[in-house]
């Protein structure tokens, strides 16, 4: 007759076999894609590159099957994008938390969102740099992706576009000075992040951030 005690003693021998291998860990669907992007994003922080990552070393990372990665992700290029994506949403909070802290003045909003880039791409320099090399503006592979980077593009933009309402910013179309703006900070927060300039303390980066940004807003001034 098999007992309790006596069953427990046999499932104690039958439970290993019937489990997944110890390597490989238990996901829910949502939190292995975002596991992923993680794990992806510590790859790239170690490499400085993301143009030698894998999926494979990618699943090592996360403790999951070779196989794993591909419910989520066609291929590597599917999984920056998703990073840039996420990177692009970041950065758009940074921007807006940026100008809602402040005046309503468009030309100080413009200025401190500039600041405000500069600081995200310090902080999150792994996204950074995926968001400038997977990001394409005109690749329909992924919409998703490139509305995400249209809407942090729009928040410089439209902050351009309330200037000029408001006679604060010269005449001009908005989009290309937009694309100035963005010029200047992207430019700044490469060398930073890239190790180009001699600067390493955050007051420092901020104190050159508001130099460069209102040299650009005193020749956008109407």
């Amino acid at each position: 007759m098999l007992t309790l005690s006596t069953y427990d003693t046999f499932k104690k021998y039958i439970q290993p076999q019937m489990t997944k291998p110890p390597s490989e860990k238990s996901y829910h669907h949502k939190d292995l894609r975002q596991s992923l992007i993680k794990a992806a994003l510590e790859l790239i922080a170690q490499k400085q590159d993301a143009s030698t990552l894998s999926l494979r070393e990618v699943a090592r990372r996360v403790g999951v099957s070779n196989a794993a990665p591909y419910r989520h992700f066609a291929d590597k290029n599917a999984l920056l994008a998703a990073v840039a994506e996420e990177g692009f949403y970041i950065l758009t909070r940074y921007l807006h938390s940026s100008i809602e802290n402040t005046s309503d003045d468009p030309l100080h909003q413009l200025q401190v969102s500039g600041v405000a880039y500069v600081k995200f791409a310090i902080s999150h320099p792994s996204h950074y740099r995926v968001m400038f090399s997977a990001f394409k503006a005109d690749n329909l592979c992924y919409p998703s992706l490139n509305a995400a980077g249209q809407e942090a593009f729009a928040v410089m933009m439209n902050a351009i576009a309330s200037g000029q309402q408001l006679g604060k910013i010269k005449v001009g179309e908005p989009r290309q000075l937009a694309w100035v703006t963005w010029s200047l900070v992207h430019g700044l927060a490469m060398l930073l992040i890239d190790h180009q300039l001699p600067i390493i303390d955050e007051q420092d980066i901020v104190a050159v951030a508001e130099l460069a940004t209102q040299s650009l807003i005193n020749g956008m001034r109407s």
